[in-house]
């Protein structure tokens, strides 16, 4: 191993902290000498700590501890166990809690200088698995925005298959950002340097799409004046992208089937064979599988295409993601028609999370563009949302107010706002216009809980709420 490691050796012994110290140095790494677990993990606050070596049996916490402690700190930190008591059940305790090995007292140099490339050898290892799952949990390009376990196995998947030339198909209802995930295939794969061509294949006539794919030639009919190159010329040795490819005419969808078998075709009103070398994404929001099934869609065409299927799910599956697509949405809208500062109340947030988006990802880019260009103030409010948007109203709530007290009356206003919203917090400090944690505050200063129905309660507490016995 060329790059130098810093040690973190732990023994609450000083001699034979220093003796496998010097041991490391000689190596040619760091090593940051601790003689007990306290002074060990001041250590590890205020230095980077690649491989930490820990006697066993300690004072006040033990290596094991000190182990679990180190790990939880920092997941790439590697740990190897020194004991002088050396039994079956130490090694496998100290293996289950994550070291990498152990080694026994008194030691032996070869033993020790094994160890110590063993746990070299893990590290290096062991960080690259960490970046690779911090590079696939990560955005494949900031344009896309989310991190729900729902849109991190898509980036998982488009890390995969980018480096590739699979075809892949990406499905997912409009607005979900197909279009977005097939930039990042193509700008993460090793035709990112060549054309990515974009064709809406529901926007053209059959007669028009298949010139505008495959190209024409001079008088191959009415208009065609000149030679015309396809999209699929275009993108040769890069990428093309058929959107909405469920659209294609049964004709166009005997040819693109060639393409993907042969890469060859001839331009319309043409005899040369003309071949390419693309990379194809198709994207639809219909149900292929469907459309196969009643005859409006080629089975082998279906199959050609879904090499690899990728799901955009809906907003209203990751609906955790729509904070952070909120406040991308409301920087970029707010920088680009010049109104910065802009804020949103909880009560608008609450409602934004809470609605289905039925036109996903884009209906909700709309929707905050709106409010940014309407805005009067700085602060946001439910007032910018559509009417149909709006949180429902609750109904009013019966009170008498003649000779109850202030406390009494808010105990009863918060009770039966809880009970209409089911026990929902949230929702009810939205109808009460407070803060959630004020509203939490306050039922906990009150005193109220949740009323069990005495159907819910266990059987020895029917026994004891019954007022027969």
């Amino acid at each position: 191993m060329s790059r130098t490691r810093t040690f973190l050796v732990v023994d609450d012994e000083r001699a034979s902290c220093d003796s496998m110290a010097d041991v490391v140095e000689h190596l040619g790494h760091t090593a940051l000498r601790a003689t007990s677990a306290r002074a060990a993990i001041d250590l590890l606050h205020s230095n980077p700590v690649d491989i930490m070596i820990t006697d066993l049996k300690m004072p006040n916490m033990d290596g094991i501890e000190l182990l679990r402690y180190a790990k939880q700190y920092d997941p790439s930190i590697v740990v190897l166990l020194v004991t002088a008591h050396g039994t079956v059940e130490t090694a496998i305790a100290a293996i289950k809690e994550g070291a990498v090995d152990y080694v026994l007292k008194p030691l032996e140099l070869a033993q020790f200088t094994g160890a110590i490339e063993k746990a070299l050898n893990y590290q290096e290892l062991l960080v690259q698995n960490l970046e690779l799952k911090r590079q696939l949990a990560a955005p494949p390009t900031s344009e896309i925005v989310g991190r729900s376990p729902a849109m991190r196995r898509v980036y998982e998947l488009v890390e995969l298959v980018a480096p590739t030339d699979s075809v892949v198909l990406l499905q997912g209802e409009s607005g979900t950002g197909k279009e977005l995930i097939a930039q990042a295939i193509h700008d993460h794969s090793s035709r990112a340097s060549k054309p990515f061509v974009k064709v809406n294949c529901a926007a053209l006539t059959e007669t028009l799409l298949e010139s505008e794919l495959f190209g024409h030639e001079k008088g191959a009919f009415t208009g065609a004046y000149r030679q015309k190159k396809g999209k699929f010329e275009l993108a040769h040795q890069g990428s093309i992208l058929l959107d909405e490819v469920a659209d294609l005419s049964p004709a166009t969808q005997a040819k693109l089937l060639r393409v993907l078998q042969e890469y060859a075709f001839e331009r319309v009103g043409g005899t040369e064979t003309l071949r390419v070398d693309v990379r194809v994404i198709a994207a639809t929001n219909a149900d292929l599988k469907a459309r196969v099934a009643a005859g409006r869609f080629r089975d082998d065409l279906y199959y050609r295409l879904s090499v690899v299927p990728i799901r955009l799910p809906p907003l209203r599956e990751r609906k955790e993601d729509i904070p952070a697509l909120v406040s991308y949405f409301l920087e970029t809208f707010a920088q680009r028609y010049g109104k910065p500062n802009l804020e949103l109340t909880p009560e608008l947030l609450d409602a934004l999370v809470r609605y289905d988006w039925p036109g996903n990802v884009r209906e909700l880019q709309n929707c905050v563009e709106r409010m940014v260009v309407t805005a009067r103030s700085t602060l946001l409010g439910v007032e910018c949302l559509p009417a149909e948007m709006r949180p429902t109203a609750p109904p009013p709530i019966p009170l008498s107010l003649v000779g109850q007290k202030l406390e009494e009356l808010e105990e009863r206003l918060i009770r039966e706002t809880l009970e209409y919203t089911s026990g929902d917090r949230r929702k009810a400090a939205s109808m009460l216009g407070v803060a959630l944690r004020t509203l939490q505050r306050r039922i906990k200063e009150l005193g109220l809980k949740r009323r069990r129905d005495s159907r819910d309660a266990p059987p020895d507490q029917k026994a004891r709420d019954d007022p027969n016995r």
